[in-house]
């Protein structure tokens, strides 16, 4: 059944143009931390984003405590942040998937929303908060194990119900006093998420493969991504190089913008539906 979206002059004038440069192409999707908002993650940038002071790389590293309050305050935000469901945003890129329209999906989230949705191609830039490494010996361990062991380790720290999140899924601690940080079961080294931090480098093989899905494509959709990080700015010079089709959905203004072929001002979940509705005719 088709939904009858109701859309301000300029969207509306804006999707159509989106629909007839996307039509009988094949998409290539990249999307940030604007695409999970209404899974209930906040995003980064977005109006009323909290402020965020993201703990770099160096610092977990090398500071015994900041390593225990990034641990704590996860720890905290992980119950609410794996609970998180896809939207209906997420389904629709899912279906132009399945469609045959849509080559797959090149992420900055770490939410593993998209996989959950049903999209087959992901290509996780950024990594993802469903595994932990350890640094020393290479061991991945799932992270609802881990959750067990940080409950054994804490028996003393009570989880609330509800948690105001962070970007990243986590919590701001009061206190991270007395936590027992996990460490390898195999080895006893440092565990860190399987997730790129902030001072810290995309994997080469990661990047390449999401350069491979762009060159694969004919045309690039950007959803929910301000296009601040670089690595999103990269692709999208890979697309407009190429002379490929660019359209960006997103709230506020990208770092891609005048670079668009179209650019739609509006929410993720309601233009992508539209978008998954209105290809396939287009074709």
């Amino acid at each position: 059944m088709t939904t009858v979206w109701e859309f301000d002059t300029p969207t509306e004038a804006a999707l159509g143009r989106a629909v007839d440069a996307l039509a009988g192409r094949r998409i290539a999707v990249l999307t940030g931390a604007g695409m999970s908002t209404d899974s209930g993650i906040p995003d980064y940038r977005g109006k009323g984003a909290p402020t965020r002071t993201p703990m770099t790389v160096q610092q977990f590293l090398s500071s015994d405590a900041a390593r225990r309050r990034y641990w704590v305050g996860s720890h905290l935000g992980w119950k609410a942040f794996a609970a998180a469901r896809p939207n209906r945003g997420h389904e629709a890129l899912a279906a132009l998937e399945l469609a045959g329209l849509a080559t797959g999906v090149i992420t900055q989230n770490v939410d593993g929303l998209h996989v959950r949705a049903g999209s087959r191609r992901v290509v996780e830039l950024h990594g993802t908060m469903r595994r932990v490494l350890c640094t020393h010996c290479g061991q991945v361990f799932d992270r609802r194990d881990l959750t067990l062991r940080v409950e054994r380790d804490n028996p003393w720290i009570t989880v609330p119900d509800a948690v105001e999140l962070g970007p990243d899924g986590d919590v701001l601690p009061a206190s991270s006093d007395g936590f027992v940080v996990p460490t390898c079961s195999v080895c006893e080294g440092m565990l860190k998420p399987d997730v790129v931090f902030f001072g810290e480098y995309i994997p080469l093989t990661i990047f390449a493969e999401a350069e491979q899905l762009v060159a694969a494509s004919d045309a690039l959709l950007v959803a929910g991504s301000s296009l601040v990080v670089n690595s999103g700015i990269r692709l999208l010079e890979r697309a407009r190089r190429r002379k490929l089709p660019v359209v960006i959905v997103n709230r506020g203004q990208t770092r891609g913008d005048t670079r668009a072929t179209v650019k739609i001002d509006a929410g993720t979940t309601e233009v992508l539906q539209a978008l998954a509705e209105a290809l396939p005719a287009a074709r």
